[in-house]
C-alpha cells in the first residue's frame, strides 16, 4: 500500500493513500483512536485560536480534535450530528457534500445544542479542511443558531485550502494527482 508520511505536531505518521477518482488521491489522516496524536494536535492548534466561549466540530472524526481541546481550554464542544437521533429536539440542518463521501450528508443541530451556540463566540474545528463545504455547512449552522464565529480551525489544509486566509491549520496536506 502506498503512504505518504506526514509529521504534525512533532508526531510522524504514515497515512495510507486511498483514491477519490481516477484522477485524484488522498492521503487519509483519521485521528480517530490515535490518543497521541489527538493530544498533540489539540495542544498546539488551541494556543492558535482566538478567545472562544464554545467549539463545534462536524461527526465524526473531528470530535476527538474538539473534546480534547474542549478538555484543555475548559470550554464546552458542541457536535453537529450526521443525522436526526431520537432525542434531537427542534433540529435545524444543513445539507452538504464532502470529498471523503460519495453522498449527500446532513448536518444536525438539536435545541439544546442550538442553545450552547446562541449568543456565544464560536470556534469551527475540524481534522481536515479540504473542499470546504463541511466547514460552510458548520458555518450556516451557528448563523441559524445565532452564534458568532471568531475562528475556524483545522489540523490539516488539504490542496487549496492550504492557500486560504480565513482558516488557521498546523500542517498542509497535498491532493495526490495521478498522471494519464
Amino acid at each position: 500500500m502506498e503512504t505518504y508520511k506526514l509529521t504534525v505536531a512533532g508526531v510522524t505518521r504514515d497515512l495510507p493513500v486511498c483514491p477519490v477518482s481516477d484522477e485524484m488521491s488522498i492521503a487519509a489522516f483519521v485521528m480517530l483512536g490515535d490518543v497521541e496524536l489527538t493530544k498533540a494536535c489539540a495542544g498546539a492548534l488551541l494556543p492558535k485560536c482566538p478567545d472562544f466561549d464554545v467549539l463545534l466540530t462536524a461527526e465524526c472524526k473531528g470530535i476527538p480534535l474538539a473534546y480534547e481541546m474542549a478538555a484543555m481550554s475548559g470550554k464546552p464542544h458542541v457536535i453537529a450530528r450526521k443525522e436526526k437521533k431520537v432525542y434531537t429536539i427542534d433540529p435545524i440542518e444543513v445539507i452538504l457534500r464532502s470529498i471523503t463521501t460519495q453522498h449527500i450528508q446532513r448536518l444536525v443541530l438539536g435545541v439544546h445544542d442550538v442553545e450552547k451556540l446562541r449568543g456565544r463566540r464560536v470556534m469551527i474545528v475540524d481534522d481536515v479542511i479540504s473542499t470546504g463545504e463541511s466547514l460552510e455547512a458548520l458555518e450556516t449552522l451557528v448563523e441559524k443558531a445565532g452564534g458568532e464565529i471568531v475562528g475556524k480551525a483545522a489540523v490539516l489544509a488539504e490542496g487549496e485550502a492550504a492557500e486560504r486566509t480565513d482558516i488557521i491549520f498546523l500542517e498542509e496536506l497535498p491532493l495526490i494527482f495521478h498522471k494519464k
